[in-house]
């Protein structure tokens, strides 16, 4: 019987999101080194095209790896081992990475600021400093990320569609930019990375455990990230919900409370260097995520966006998720399944029923959602089966 995986290492594997990957076979994260820090290592089974001169990111889901390549500009791969076909680093065609976000050999442009569009995207967010300089400094990370929490819904009405979700800057710009829609913390933090770095922020990607289930032990699904101003880290999170914050989180001192409006944070450091984000509700501390040190790019998020957007067990598989984390009007939102709940800044809580009948109208009314009449009446189609 042939092994599948060892049949898979002959073939590259195209993501949704146009990365090419070679599955490697049984391996594992050995250690992590990179041009300037530490982004990736494998030691695996099976064989690959190549044989880096340095190490490159590996993508490890359970017991198999996939490495990202580009194809080599002149010596083709003829099967053999990597040990035995040796390649130098001017063999090869473009930078390290393949896949969104594009990192060159220095590790630049990694979210593709410079595909963004960054007068509409600050048009679709409203952001009140236009008309002067951007400058990457503390005020402007603040004013950016409070003003896209506060335009742009959280919602993944796409994969409750059925429909691919794509990760590339122009995709996630002509979604939530252009057509009005909202995304889920992958498209949202993408699109505020992109962003952030046309400005000039230094951003890098984290990927954070959900733990707003109890003691429930969820795997690493969530997107988050960190900003560095004048050498100190921000949490930015445009993608949790109606619970995230409104605007960036400090890192560089766990442990005060941050304030935001009626809405109070904390970051609490364990051990092994995570970071747990914690909300102030009715006096108690509640965990949302923790998050390791180690850094994410984007050619990451295409697996876990590939698990929550088409695993049975996905919580955004099955039902309608939309929420929003409060505007001018700082009530926060949540539509899950069939339950509409309003949280008020004094507290109160209420909850109401949304059928089949009241779906798009909630969308919009409540959510500035507006979708096309051919989606629209899918969705409406979906929601009234399970009624």
């Amino acid at each position: 019987m042939s092994d599948p995986v060892s049949d898979m290492a002959h073939s590259p594997v195209n993501t949704p999101m146009g990365a090419s990957f070679y599955p490697l076979g049984a391996g594992a994260v050995d250690h992590v080194r990179g041009p300037d820090r530490e982004v990736g290592a494998v030691t695996c089974g099976g064989r690959f095209p190549w044989s880096p001169v340095r190490p490159v990111p590996a993508l490890c889901l359970g017991s198999v790896c996939a490495l990202p390549v580009l194809r080599p500009s002149s010596v083709p791969w003829d099967g053999r081992d990597c040990a035995q076909a040796p390649m130098r680093a001017d063999h090869c065609a473009g930078p390290v990475i393949a896949g969104p976000g594009r990192a060159t050999g220095e590790w630049e442009d990694m979210w593709s600021g410079d595909e963004l569009d960054l007068d509409a995207y600050l048009e679709r967010i409203g952001y009140e400093g236009a008309g002067r300089e951007l400058r990457p400094d503390l005020a402007t990370l603040k004013e950016v990320h409070r003003a896209h929490t506060g335009a742009i819904t959280f919602e993944s009405l796409d994969v409750l569609l059925g429909r691919p979700v794509a990760l590339d800057v122009k995709a996630v710009e002509d979604k939530l930019v252009r057509s009005g829609r909202g995304g889920y913390c992958y498209e949202q933090n993408s699109l505020l990375a992109a962003a952030l770095e046309r400005i000039g922020f230094e951003v890098s990607g984290r990927g954070a455990r959900n733990r707003t289930r109890g003691d429930s032990l969820l795997a690493v699904t969530h997107a988050v990230l960190v900003a560095t101003v004048e050498g100190e880290p921000w949490l930015c999170d445009a993608g949790f919900g109606y619970q995230g914050p409104r605007e960036p989180v400090p890192l560089g001192r766990p442990g005060p409370e941050i304030r935001q409006g009626e809405w109070t944070y904390r970051v609490r450091e364990e051990e092994d260097g995570i970071l747990a984000l914690s909300l102030l509700r009715e006096g108690a501390w509640r965990d949302l995520y923790a998050f390791s040190p180690q850094q994410y790019h984007p050619v990451d998020y295409v697996l876990l966006n590939h698990y929550s957007s088409s695993h049975p067990r996905s919580s955004f598989v099955g039902q309608v998720v939309v929420q929003h984390p409060g505007d001018k009007a700082r009530t926060r939102r949540a539509l899950v399944g069939r339950e509409l709940t309003r949280i008020h800044p004094d507290g109160r809580i209420e909850r109401e029923g949304v059928g089949s009948g009241r779906l798009l109208d909630v969308l919009a009314q409540e959510f500035g959602i507006r979708l096309p009449e051919r989606d629209a009446a899918e969705l409406v189609r979906i929601q009234r089966a399970g009624d």
